[in-house]
């Protein structure tokens, strides 16, 4: 591969990552952003109503003359954790959101245009399409049977385990679909069924205790929106893969 040809690779990863991820930040807004900002309203009612309460507990053991230092202690905890920092609702919000989907999608086109290249298929929007709906199934269906979409205040199994669960269940499901579709024997194929099963024997972390602070109405809402928003941007994504990818390299 000479540098003209990487050079026009690039150049597809980045204009199909970037209109992909512009689109996602669109549809975000639209369907998946008020349903995040109407959670976070019940999540900080949450915090405040805690916070009161544990101030209460404070205030009774200081009268009793117990565990000063533990109040004081907690005390210094809480303002730590109001000071980190997190962008502004408006504009601030938005933009570091659409950095964050643009930079995402680049990456994801980019392991799209290496399957690609190693599968040594023409490729054009339509099949580009169906490159995308594989990324949609790797990346977002299959670890959304075990791990679904939540809103904030939803409780949560530690966050490694969950990172770890996905990461594999991606990694296994392309693998699985890999075989299904370009093996030629059927014991591959029937390897590549059994790699998609695998994730989901094992079964995904699951929290002591279910729940949320939101309610259940808005974390179905959520699921079905960030679906939806997903499908989007997986369908575009390969599509303009395909395209540029054609038209470039």
């Amino acid at each position: 591969m000479n540098w003209t040809i990487f050079r026009r690779m690039a150049s597809a990863v980045v204009i199909a990552g970037a209109l992909s991820g512009v689109l996602l930040s669109g549809v975000q807004q639209l369907q998946v952003e008020k349903i995040i900002l109407k959670a976070e309203q019940y999540e900080k009612a949450g915090e405040a109503a805690e916070h009161a309460h544990q101030h209460e507990v404070a205030a009774s053991a200081a009268a009793a003359g117990a565990a000063p230092v533990a109040a004081a202690e907690h005390e210094h905890e809480h303002g730590h954790d109001g000071d980190e920092w997190e962008p502004a609702d408006g504009a601030e919000r938005t933009g570091y959101t659409v950095l964050a989907n643009v930079s995402m999608a680049i990456g994801f086109a980019l392991m799209m245009v290496a399957a690609i290249a190693v599968s040594g298929r023409q490729v054009s929007w339509r099949s580009g399409l169906l490159w995308g709906l594989a990324g949609y199934v790797v990346f977002f269906v299959a670890p959304s049977l075990g791990l679904p979409p939540e809103v904030p205040g939803t409780l949560a199994a530690p966050l490694h385990a969950r990172q770890w669960w996905c990461v594999m269940t991606a990694g296994l499901t392309a693998g699985g679909l890999g075989a299904i579709v370009y093996a030629r024997a059927w014991p591959w194929k029937l390897l590549g069924v059994l790699l998609l099963a695998v994730p989901h024997v094992i079964g995904a972390p699951q929290p002591e205790v279910h729940g949320g602070v939101a309610p259940e109405e808005l974390a179905r809402a959520f699921i079905h929106a960030t679906a939806m928003a997903n499908a989007v941007f997986w369908l575009a994504l390969g599509g303009l893969t395909g395209f540029f990818y054609r038209k470039l390299a």
